[in-house]
Order: C-alpha cells, then structure tokens, then sequence
C-alpha cells in the first residue's frame, strides 16, 4: 500500500507508440530508466500525458503491467484509472489493483459534466468498490471544470483510502485552499510545472506535472532544493520550469511537445496518437533552441 503521504515529483509519463500507434514496450522500459536515474519519487502511468483516453483498456492494463515491471518496487507507481463513467473507472481500478500498483490516479469524469452530488457519488462508488489507494485529480483544462474543494473534504473525510489530490488548475490559491481544508489528511500535489515552487510554499508534498518527462531533474532539484531550505537555487530553477512549461505545456499541443522535446534528449518517445500531430520544422526548430541553450 501507498504511504499516506505522497511527495517528491512523480512525471505523469508519455506512452511510447511505434510509427504504426502501437505501444512500443522496449521505448517505454529504457524511458522508465531515464526518469528514475533522474532522482523521481514515482511514476503516473496512464494519465492525460499517457494518452490513456486513445487507448483501449487491454492497452492501458498492457502499460500499466509494463512500468510496474520494471520500476520493480524502487519508487511508488500509481496508474490513471479514470474514465468518463463510473463503471469503467471502477474496472480500471480493479485492474490498476490487480496489476501491482500502488495506487491510481482518478480523474473526474469528462464529457458530461457532473453535479457536486453526482461526483461524490461517483467517487464514493469507486472508493467502496475497489479498496484501493485513490489520488483524486482535477484537471479544468481537459475537463472543463475544478473538483470542487467542498466534494474534496467530504469525500477525504468519509474515506481513508484517499491519498492525495492532484490540482491541475494551475492556481495558487487553491493550492492554498486545498491544504488548508485537507492537508492535515492528505497530500496536495501540484499539477502545473509553472507553479511547483509557490505550491510547495503554500504546503503542496510534491508535483504531478508534464514538464517532468523532459526535464526530471529540473524538478526534482526545485523540490529538493526547497527541503533543504535553499530558496534562492529552487527560485532560480523554477523560473526554468516556468519557461520550459510556457512552451512544452502552453504554446503547442502538449503531448506532441513533449514527446518532441523528448526525442530531441535521444529518448525514444515516439509519435502522438491521432488526432494529434507530431509537431511541424519550425516548432520542433523552437523546442531544440530551448533545449540546446542549456536551460534545463
């Protein structure tokens, strides 16, 4: 089981796929490699980054089985489990479970969005039919709207199998909100690399965020530096951060930016799933600019 307290940085990882779509597995076990040897507290497979909504469920089960193979117990591996209904988040929990992980990651249901009632339920349903370490995630870019602080403590207070929340709205002040109301029970983990640092701050345990597949180090060192008490070095990094995360994150299509910047750090990252597209001359042009002035 996951200790109750998640921290440190967890890279929401890509998934690797072949020129045909397909799960390159061998890409996927030396990218797991790069990101340990690069000081990460975990790994998220199967979340927004994954492209696990492309994927089918004997795909994502194929990932999952994948990394929690070959991170081998050496840090926490939790798998995105979330789906737009109730019943296929709880199946993807079962599997995440039944697979080895150590926890998942549970998006809020997209498409339709739900009421405040019908997503405690949602949730209560999935945490009562799993048993299972849950991090809530809230995701208003992808999903069109925030997990509600409200749900977040009434569910956190009814259910001692939820570990965390990641917040990927990108604002501080809900950050602030969310450790206020639920730090003392749960971690709050940062979802947006531009604010890892004022997260941490404000009493984030750590960061779930995109620009740590390219850059694990840079945000392993922000946070490491803000431990040892070093807040000149972490402000400096994260000023890094932020700019990497204006153009892997913000600028392009995300997934395609990041499996470019990877590629360009001889990482076998492969293409994005249709309807994405790899990333055009002038764009991949700006990202090796970036990367090769030294700024991560």
């Amino acid at each position: 089981m996951l200790a109750l307290k998640v921290k440190g940085i967890l890279p929401p990882h890509i998934t690797p796929f072949n020129k045909y779509e397909e799960i390159d597995e061998p890409a996927l076990r030396r990218l797991i490699h790069f990101w340990l040897d690069n000081g990460v507290s975990g790994l998220v497979a199967c979340g927004s980054n994954g492209e696990a909504v492309y994927m089918t469920r004997e795909e994502r089960r194929k990932v999952a089985k994948v990394v929690v193979d070959e991170v081998n117990g050496k840090v926490p591996v939790v798998v995105g489990t979330g789906a737009p209904s109730t019943q296929e988040t709880i199946s993807l929990t079962k599997d995440a479970k039944d697979l080895g992980a150590d926890a998942a990651l549970v998006v809020t249901p997209y498409y339709y969005i739900p009421s405040e009632e019908e997503l405690y339920e949602h949730y209560k349903r999935v945490l009562e039919e799993t048993d299972f370490p849950i991090i809530l995630y809230s995701v208003p870019k992808f999903t069109g709207y925030n997990l509600n602080v409200k749900v977040v403590k009434r569910l956190v207070e009814g259910y001692s199998q939820i570990v965390g929340i990641k917040d990927s709205s990108g604002l501080v002040g809900r950050i602030s909100d969310l450790t206020v109301q639920v730090g003392d029970r749960i971690s709050v983990l940062v979802g947006t690399g531009d604010i890892i640092l004022p997260g941490l701050v404000m009493g984030a345990t750590g960061a779930i965020v995109a620009i740590a597949n390219v850059a694990p180090k840079l945000c392993s060192d922000i946070y490491n530096a803000y431990l040892n008490g070093d807040l000149e070095k972490a402000r400096r990094l994260q000023n890094k951060a932020v700019q990497l995360n204006e153009l892997l994150v913000k600028r392009f299509n995300q997934i395609s930016a990041i499996k470019e910047g990877l590629t360009q750090l001889g990482q076998p990252a492969g293409i994005p799933r249709r309807p994405s597209l790899p990333l055009n001359d002038e764009e991949r042009e700006e990202i090796r600019s970036f990367l090769t002035e030294g700024l991560i």
